[in-house]
């Protein structure tokens, strides 16, 4: 099974490259539906959109989110390891703990911009070069009134033909989430010139400031304090703090 893994440690990286294009982003409607405001704590929503190294980024800058860890959910905790998660089997999805303000930022706009920005809905088990159930679009309701808006917005997507193809993410309910390994936290942050990040995940965060201008943040909402250059090349926020957006 090829995965995200595999492609980076065989040197094949800049081969994916050629071969597929990061997903554009797009303006879809904003739900007719959405969670009931007025709430006074902080809430949570759980989303996988392919690798989670992306879709944390994305939420790291969009206004309202307090905090995005990278893990896995859909499985047990037994298993929930990258190494293993990888194979395939587990029945986990990479997938991204969102935590936001509901006063800032509601769970409807953190839906659109999933399937406005993070990543293509209509790609069955797999975003890009990254193959297998573990990479499949998949919302996780952590309540009822977001699986009523979970599905509500699939069908209002549906109807208005929001995508060439047809929309196959899955609502997935009564899933616990397990946060994935210090490594992959801060991903891109860390990592801002890795081939990977370059191609697959830096034109979402350029979409996310370019469709949603009024939610975007200039400075990330990080996990952990950030690294500082190495000679390796990984990243610090000073380098960061550009990319892709600078004026």
């Amino acid at each position: 099974m090829i995965t995200r893994r595999s492609i980076l440690a065989s040197g094949l990286v800049l081969l994916c490259m050629r071969a597929s294009a990061a997903e554009p982003a797009r303006s879809v409607p904003e739900p007719a539906l959405d969670e009931t405001p007025g709430a006074s704590s902080p809430a949570i929503a759980v989303l996988a959109g392919g690798c989670f190294w992306g879709v944390q980024a994305v939420y790291q800058r969009t206004k309202g989110v307090l905090n995005a860890v990278s893990g896995y959910a859909g499985g047990e905790k037994s298993n929930a390891k990258y190494g293993v998660v990888s194979g395939g089997k587990t029945g986990h999805a990479e997938a991204v703990q969102i935590t936001y303000d509901p006063n800032e930022i509601s769970y409807g706009q953190i839906l659109q911009i999933f399937f406005s920005v993070v990543h293509d809905p209509t790609q069955l088990n797999r975003q890009g070069p990254d193959v297998g159930p573990q990479y499949r679009s998949a919302i996780f309701p952590v309540n009822d009134e977001q699986t009523r808006v979970a599905r509500a917005y699939l069908t209002q997507l549906g109807q208005a033909e929001a995508f060439e193809g047809s929309v196959v993410t899955k609502i997935e309910q009564g899933k616990t989430f397990y946060p994935a390994e210090d490594y992959h936290q801060d991903y891109l942050v860390n990592n801002p010139r890795q081939p990977y990040i370059l191609f697959h995940d830096m034109p979402k965060l350029d979409g996310m400031k370019r469709v949603f201008p009024a939610l975007w943040r200039e400075q990330p909402v990080l996990v952990k304090p950030p690294l500082r250059l190495g000679r390796l090349g990984q990243g610090s926020e000073a380098f960061y703090r550009g990319l892709p957006g600078k004026d």
